[in-house]
């Protein structure tokens, strides 16, 4: 009898926090995240001033799939002119500590990460 192969994982199989990167950690989607979980209720434009670089196109993009997510709340408020604050929503607040663990690993192994790098890149450029 001949030994059956494994059969191919499906990626969630294959790494279960994979969906969860895909939410929570694209390009412009932690800064949102982070902000609002650190400073609270913003407005549009507070917003777009904190996370620098971030186009108002690509932040209602973001805006919009965090609120579909339901990491975000949006609150129309019907004045004049109409007033629009986003804040972290319950369920995004639970990512307050995996935030503070990846805050933490950060302040202590950044530099030795950009270390390894030069390192890397000293000896690819001798190599070469």
């Amino acid at each position: 009898m001949q030994p059956t192969a494994n059969p191919p994982l499906q990626p969630a199989q294959a790494c279960p926090i994979g969906p969860v990167v895909d939410i929570v950690f694209s390009r412009w989607t932690t800064p949102i995240l982070w902000s609002l979980n650190e400073y609270g209720r913003h407005r549009f434009v507070e917003l777009e001033r904190r996370i620098t670089k971030i186009t108002p196109k690509v932040l209602t993009q973001r805006l919009r799939q965090l609120e579909r997510d339901g990491l975000v709340v949006r609150t129309y408020h019907p004045e004049v002119p109409p007033r629009v604050e986003y804040e972290i929503s319950q369920l995004g607040r639970s990512l307050a500590p995996l935030f503070a663990t990846l805050a933490d690993w950060a302040s202590v192994h950044l530099d030795k990460v950009e270390d390894a790098r030069q390192d890397y890149d000293v000896h690819e450029f001798m190599s070469s």
